[in-house]
C-alpha cells in the first residue's frame, strides 16, 4: 500500500465525513435544545428519528455507490472512460460549489438547521427522519461521487480505499468528541484550510477526466501531448509517488489535461480567497448593523408579563411531504432505507450482462512471474494480474513465437489490473519486468482448441535489428537532402549580397522547405537542429538575441528589412551548422538511434500542427502551409521505410495512412490563391478548416505507429 495515493482519500473522508458529521451534530443538539424549551420543561426528544434519516442517507449513498461501481463495470473499455470521464468533471463541479457554499454558509448553517428541527419537532416525528435524510443525504451523495471519482483517479489499488476508510473514521471519532464537548476546534477555519488541498485534489480529479474523455474519442487532443516523462522518470521512486498520489497528475498529460489543471487553479483558488473575504466584511457589516440599531433603541422597562391581548405566534404551516410524514417516523424509514436498495437493485439487474470471459488470477511478486499459473482455455481470457512485488513493471502475454497477445504496460505496486486476451492453441508465457529488476518469465502453458472468431493479431515485439534497416535507409535520404540544403544556402548568400530581397526570399523558401524535408522534428535533431532551424521563443533579447540562428533568423531579417551586413554573418554561421548536422548524423543525437524513426513518423505531422499551422514559427514569410506540404514528403519516405514493419502488425494502417496524406496534400493545394499559398491568416475559413481537419484525421491515424513499433526493454 501506497500512502501517497491514501493521502488525498483520507483528506477527502476526514473533511467530507466530518462536515456530514457536523450536520448530525447539529440536528442532534438543536433536538436537545428544542426538548429542553417545550412549555418551559426539560422533556427529552427521542433522538431515533434523527438516526433513522442517517440510515436512510446512508443507505442511498450506498446504494449509488453500488449503480456507479456494477454500471460501468459492463460496458466497454471507452464506454467505461467516457462515463468515468463524465461523472469525475461532475463530482469537480459539485465539491466546487460545496467548498464556496461552504465559505458563505459555514457561520449560519447552525442556526439554519436548527431551525428546522424545531419546525419538524412540532411537526411530528416523522417529519425529523426526513429534515436529518435531506440533510445528509446531500453531504452523502457528493461524498460519494467524489470519492469514487477520486479513488478512479488514483488507480485500482488498496491504499485509497483504506485513506477513504481511516478518514470517515477519524471523522465519526472527531465529530462525538465535539458532540460531547471534549474537544474544541476552529471548525471555520478548518474548512477553509483543507479546502485549498481539496482544490488541489479536484483539479487532479478534472486533469484526470478530461483525459479519460479525450481516450473515448468525446474530446479532441489525445495525440497533442504537453509532456511525457514515462521514460525518465522512475514511478517507484519518492517523489514521483507524492506527486502523482496527492495531486491524481500522471508523468504524460495532453496540453488540455494541463491547460484544465492550471485554469482550474487560476480562477477557482482566488475566487474562493475573494470569497472569504466578502463574506468576513458582510458579517462585519452585519454585526455593526445590529450594534448600532440596538444601540438606538429606547430602553423600555421589561414587563413582568405579557399583557392580556398579545397575539399567539403564528403556527408552524406544514410542507407537503412534511405533512405526510407527521408521526410515522419508522415508516419514513422504511421507505427510504428500502426505496435507495430496491432501486439499486433494480438498476443492476436491468443493466445487460457482461460479455462472457474466463478470468484467471495471476500473481507477481519480487522474485517470481505468475506462479502457479498452470491453465488457460481457447477462447476470450480476462487474467487480473496482482501485483504483490514492491515495484512498477510491464507485464506481457507472449505465444510461443514471442508475440504480444496482452499486455499492460505499466502495472503499479499493490494494484491489481485486468488483461483481456484471445487465445488460440498453442503455448503461452508470461514476461514480468520490473522497475529495477531483470527480467522474469513463467512457465510456459499449452492451450488446447480454437480461437473464436474475431481474435486480435497478436503482435511481435519489434527488435533492434528490425529498425536499423530502416533506419539506414533515412540516414542516406536525410544525407542527400543535407547536400542539397548547403547547395541552396550558396545561392541564398549571393542573392543576399547583391541586395536582389525577393531572390533572397525566393532562395530562402526553397532551403526552409528542403529543410523540413529532411525531417527534423520536436528538436529530433538536438542542438545542432535548434541551431539551424531555432526560435527566439525564450531567448533573452528574442528576436535581437546572439542565440537566435539559422533558417528563421534568416526569415526575420528578409522579411523586416535588415540589410545583408547583418544577415550575411548569420548566412555563413548557418553553412557552418547545416555541416554539423551533416556530421554527426549517424549518432544518437541526430538520427543514429532506430528507435527514433517510429517516433519520427508521428511528431513530424504533430510538428506541423505544433509549430507551422499555429503560426509559432512565422518570422514573416507566411509560410506555413508551404512547410506542411513539405512535412507531408518526408512522411510518406519515413513510412515507406517502415511500411513492412507496420502492415505485419497493424494490416490497412499504412495504406490508410497514405491515403490521408494524399487528402492533406489536396487540401493543402486547394488553399492556393495564384499558385501561391498564402499565410493561414489570409486563407478563407472553409480552406482552413479542410486543411485542418486533414491534418488532425492522418495525427489520429499515425498515433499508433509509436506503440506498435515500441522495442520491449527486454529486446533492448
Amino acid at each position: 500500500m501506497t500512502w501517497a495515493d491514501a493521502a488525498p482519500n483520507l483528506l477527502i473522508g476526514l473533511r467530507e465525513g466530518l462536515e456530514a458529521g457536523l450536520v448530525v451534530s447539529i440536528l442532534l443538539a438543536a433536538l436537545r435544545k428544542a426538548g429542553s424549551e417545550r412549555d418551559g420543561e426539560d422533556r427529552p426528544i427521542s433522538t431515533a428519528p434523527v438516526w433513522l434519516g442517517v440510515l436512510g442517507a446512508v443507505m442511498l449513498s450506498g446504494a449509488f455507490a453500488a449503480v456507479l461501481t456494477y454500471s460501468t463495470s459492463v460496458l466497454s473499455s471507452k464506454a467505461q472512460q467516457a462515463v468515468g470521464g463524465v461523472l469525475s468533471v461532475l463530482a469537480v463541479a459539485l465539491v466546487t460549489g460545496m467548498v464556496f457554499w461552504m465559505r458563505r454558509t459555514a457561520a449560519t448553517l447552525s442556526s439554519h438547521l436548527r431551525g428546522e428541527v424545531q419546525r419538524a419537532a412540532i411537526l411530528g416525528a416523522g417529519a425529523l427522519t426526513l429534515t436529518a435524510f435531506l440533510a445528509v443525504g446531500r453531504e452523502g451523495l457528493e461524498t460519494t461521487l467524489f470519492m469514487w471519482t477520486a479513488v478512479k483517479a488514483s488507480g485500482s489499488t488498496v491504499s485509497p480505499l483504506v485513506g477513504a476508510g481511516l478518514g470517515l473514521a477519524a471523522a465519526i471519532v472527531l465529530c462525538w468528541l465535539l458532540y460531547r464537548r471534549a474537544v474544541k476546534i476552529n471548525v471555520g477555519v478548518f474548512f477553509n484550510r483543507t479546502a485549498i488541498a481539496l482544490i488541489v485534489i479536484a483539479a487532479g480529479v478534472l486533469s484526470y477526466g478530461l483525459g479519460d474523455l479525450q481516450e473515448a474519442g468525446w474530446l479532441p487532443g489525445q495525440q497533442w501531448v504537453s509532456f511525457d516523462l514515462t521514460a525518465h522518470v522512475d514511478p517507484n521512486s519518492w517523489w514521483v509517488s507524492i506527486l502523482t498520489g496527492i495531486t491524481d497528475l500522471a508523468p504524460k498529460l495532453t496540453v488540455l489535461q494541463v491547460v484544465a489543471w492550471v485554469a482550474y487553479l487560476a480562477v477557482v483558488i482566488p475566487a474562493f480567497v475573494y470569497a472569504g473575504r466578502v463574506a468576513t466584511a458582510a458579517m462585519a457589516a452585519s454585526k455593526a448593523k445590529a450594534a448600532a440599531a440596538q444601540s438606538q433603541e429606547p430602553q423600555e422597562p421589561q414587563a413582568p408579563s405579557a399583557p392580556q391581548g398579545t397575539p399567539e405566534p403564528e403556527p408552524v404551516t406544514a410542507r407537503g411531504w412534511e405533512r405526510l410524514a407527521g408521526n410515522r417516523p419508522w415508516s419514513v424509514a422504511g421507505v427510504l432505507i428500502v426505496i435507495p436498495a430496491l432501486a439499486a437493485g433494480i438498476t443492476i439487474a436491468a443493466l445487460p450482462a457482461a460479455e462472457a470471459a474466463t478470468t484467471t488470477a495471476v500473481k507477481v511478486t519480487g522474485s517470481a512471474c505468475a506462479p502457479g499459473w498452470s491453465s488457460a482455455t481457447t477462447g476470450k481470457q480476462t487474467f487480473d494480474i496482482d501485483n504483490k512485488s514492491s515495484k512498477a513493471g510491464e507485464i506481457t502475454l507472449l505465444d510461443s513465437s514471442g508475440a504480444i497477445v496482452g499486455e499492460i504496460e505499466t502495472l503499479g505496486p499493490a494494484t491489481t489490473a485486468p488483461m483481456t486476451a484471445t487465445l488460440g492453441s498453442g503455448s503461452y508465457t508470461f514476461h514480468c519486468l520490473m522497475s529495477g529488476a531483470g527480467a522474469l518469465s513463467s512457465s510456459a502453458v499449452q492451450v488446447s482448441g480454437s480461437a473464436q472468431q474475431g481474435s486480435p493479431l497478436a503482435v511481435k515485439p519489434v527488435t533492434l535489428d528490425d529498425l536499423t534497416g530502416p533506419n539506414k535507409q533515412y540516414q542516406q535520404y536525410a544525407a542527400g537532402d543535407l547536400t542539397t540544403l548547403q547547395s541552396q544556402i550558396t545561392t541564398l548568400r549571393a542573392a543576399i549580397a547583391a541586395g536582389n530581397v525577393p531572390a533572397a526570399q525566393a532562395d530562402w523558401l526553397a532551403a526552409q522547405l528542403t529543410w523540413e524535408q529532411v525531417g527534423a522534428s520536436y528538436d529530433s535533431f538536438g542542438d545542432a537542429g535548434v541551431a539551424v532551424d531555432g526560435l527566439p521563443d525564450g531567448l533573452p533579447d528574442g528576436v535581437n538575441d546572439p542565440g537566435f540562428t539559422g533558417l528563421h533568423r534568416i526569415e526575420y531579417g528578409l522579411y523586416h528589412g535588415q540589410s545583408a551586413a547583418q544577415l550575411l554573418p548569420v548566412v555563413d554561421g548557418l553553412a557552418g551548422e547545416i555541416g554539423e548536422v551533416q556530421k554527426n548524423l549517424t549518432t544518437d543525437d541526430i538520427a543514429g538511434d532506430p528507435t527514433n524513426l517510429p517516433l519520427r513518423a508521428h511528431e513530424i505531422i504533430e510538428d506541423a500542427i505544433r509549430d507551422h499551422l499555429s503560426g509559432m514559427d512565422d518570422e514573416g514569410a507566411g509560410a506555413a502551409y508551404a512547410m506542411t506540404y513539405a512535412d507531408t514528403q518526408v512522411d510518406q519516405v519515413v513510412l515507406g521505410e517502415l511500411g513492412s514493419l507496420i502492415d505485419a502488425r497493424s494490416p490497412g494502417l499504412v495504406a490508410r495512412a497514405d491515403a490521408q496524406l494524399t487528402a492533406l496534400d489536396q487540401a493543402l493545394d486547394a488553399a492556393k490563391v495564384n499558385g501561391a499559398w498564402p499565410a493561414p491568416s489570409a486563407t478563407p475559413l472553409a480552406a482552413r478548416q479542410k486543411v485542418n481537419a486533414a491534418t488532425g484525421t492522418l495525427l489520429e491515424t499515425l498515433a499508433s505507429v509509436p506503440d506498435l513499433l515500441e522495442i520491449p526493454p527486454t529486446a533492448q
